[in-house]
């Protein structure tokens, strides 16, 4: 892994400094949208505002008979209201005329009483981007007299100053109201994302680097929402690998274990097994009745030898499959587990003599075995076997006993190694060695129920060839 990735990022890479730039470009984002109709608007109370000053304008013509002021007096009522010529219209009247001898001629021309806002929001915008000098005239309803139209004659030089004068200082509230509103949003996200994600990441990076150190256990908060439930899922997750690390390296010791003993352990059995032939040619008829057992046992023995430090790699070797009375093998499998367990429990076998199955016999026989031994030794009086095959062509094989049942706690590890033994001080290896085994061959060891006086393993082997390699190379 590369260093880069043990770093958390900082400077603008990091999720605190982007969402602080998103929040101020979202919010100055907003103020470019609320800046348009805002502009249009000012446009036109401005000009408004000119109408209504004209129209105070016009007035000092009606104290005079003829509508008529000096030149002096007209040039100062257009400077009061800011215009070039002022033309007042009211219905029955002579239209009132406030205007130089020479007008200047208009460039464009406004009548707000049919103005539409989007139309308001496009003249804004051309008043903002024209730099050139226009003469307007500008036709509206007088806000003192609803009857009155008034006509305006003036520049528009004034009009857009104003306007850009009131764009800056927007600009300038928008950036003082995003960078506080920003600053808000990052002070708050930092405290309720950022600085929780912080700490689930650097856990992450600890955990990586030391799984299996205790100190870099994670102590999730008492929050309740999303990131309260990533903490604690974060903490039950690290609580089960680092479990499952622990056994991983029971496991390999285990396996370092088996390894060095494995060779001398196979030279006992090569002992004990030219001692067994010889006693196997003794005339003795009680000798002769338990020889055939013995040998089988310590033949099993050898085979198992070579096996065990396959299971511990986790290299199990793959069934040899052959056809067999599974009667006969049950009969040997009682014989053992009573000569294993002192005859503790009275072995009850209910398979029909013709009953054929396809499987390894030898590692069926040590499920069996493993599954009846662990009943005998839970104190149980009785253990039956029996079988049937299913309309699919699998074979269904339950190990019932009458012992005490199998506690709650230990269901739920039932076939984990090291931790699934329903009994005080056993490793749980036997049903681990089963549920193996029995996958091995394409079926599934369960257990079909757990009651004091009533306890039973479900094995299911498939019949077929195709079925039991799938499920081994699964």
């Amino acid at each position: 892994m590369s260093e880069r990735a043990n770093r958390l990022p900082a400077g603008l890479t990091g999720l605190s400094a982007r969402l602080l730039v998103l929040t101020v470009g979202f919010v100055m984002l907003s103020e470019v949208l609320i800046f348009a109709p805002s502009i249009a608007r000012f446009r036109q109370d401005w000009l408004q505002d000119r109408i209504a000053a004209a129209h105070l304008a016009t007035l000092a013509l009606e104290a005079t008979p003829d509508n008529m002021v000096s030149e002096e007096l007209k040039a100062e009522l257009l400077a009061h209201a800011d215009a070039l010529a002022i033309v007042i219209a009211k219905p029955g009247e002579v239209r009132r005329v406030l205007a130089p001898d020479m007008p200047p001629m208009e460039d464009a021309v406004y009548d707000l009483r049919a103005a539409t806002f989007p139309g308001l929001i496009v003249d804004a915008f051309m008043t903002l981007g024209n730099a050139r000098p226009r003469i307007l005239r500008v036709i509206d309803w007088s806000p003192k007299e609803t009857q009155v139209a008034v006509e305006v004659l003036l520049e528009e030089l004034p009009l857009r100053m104003a306007m850009i004068d009131w764009a800056w200082r927007i600009l300038a509230l928008s950036l003082i109201i995003s960078f506080l509103t920003a600053t808000l949003v990052y002070l708050t996200l930092q405290w309720l994302m950022v600085r929780p994600l912080r700490r689930l990441t650097e856990n992450m990076i600890e955990f990586r680097d030391a799984p299996e150190d205790a100190n870099a256990m994670f102590v999730p908060t008492e929050r309740r929402d999303e990131l309260g439930v990533a903490q604690r899922e974060l903490a039950d997750m690290e609580r089960a690998v680092r479990a499952a690390l622990r056994q991983k390296a029971r496991l390999a010791a285990l396996g370092g274990a088996v390894a060095k003993i494995n060779h001398d352990l196979r030279n006992i059995l090569a002992t004990a097994r030219l001692v067994s032939d010889r006693l196997a040619g003794s005339s003795d008829p009680q000798v002769q009745r338990v020889a055939p057992t013995l040998l089988g046992s310590i033949d099993r023995a050898v085979s198992l030898c070579e096996h065990t430090l396959g299971y511990a790699r986790e290299d199990l070797p793959p069934p040899h499959r052959t056809r067999f009375a599974l009667a006969g093998l049950v009969e040997e499998v009682g014989q053992v587990v009573s000569i294993l367990t002192g005859g503790k429990a009275v072995w009850e076998t209910a398979v029909a003599p013709d009953l054929v199955i396809a499987a390894d016999r030898e590692q069926l026989f040590r499920v069996l075995v493993n599954l009846g031994r662990n009943a005998a030794e839970a104190g149980a009086q009785a253990v039956r076997i029996a079988a049937r095959a299913g309309a699919d062509g699998a074979v269904a094989i339950e190990v019932g006993d009458d012992g005490p049942g199998i506690p709650g706690k230990a269901v739920k590890r039932l076939f984990q190694p090291f931790a699934g033994s329903a009994k005080p001080g056993g490793s749980g290896l036997g049903l681990a060695i089963a549920h193996e085994l029995v996958r091995a061959h394409g079926g599934e060891l369960a257990l079909a129920r757990s009651a004091p006086g009533d306890t039973a393993f479900r094995i299911v082997l498939p019949q077929t060839l195709r079925r039991a390699a799938g499920a081994a190379a699964e």
